[in-house]
């Protein structure tokens, strides 16, 4: 939940911000939907495999041991 917030804010604060990058950009378009599409996913991907690794070596670890300690 907190990496789709992540991407929703940055995905609007970018688009905020495409009024002063179509100042210094030449012959690109600032708001390309593509581009913005390809690096929430890229995001949303690479929080799925940073979340997955602990997650993955948390289910190898007994529950009443990991309560003892």
């Amino acid at each position: 939940m907190l990496t789709l917030a992540g991407i929703v804010l940055g995905l609007a604060g970018a688009y905020a911000l495409t009024g002063l990058m179509h100042t210094l950009l030449f012959h690109v378009i600032p708001a390309d939907q593509a581009i913005f599409a390809g690096i929430a996913i890229l995001f949303l991907l690479v929080a799925l495999i940073a979340s997955s690794i602990p997650a993955r070596r948390a289910t190898r670890i007994d529950p009443m041991a990991a309560l003892r300690i």
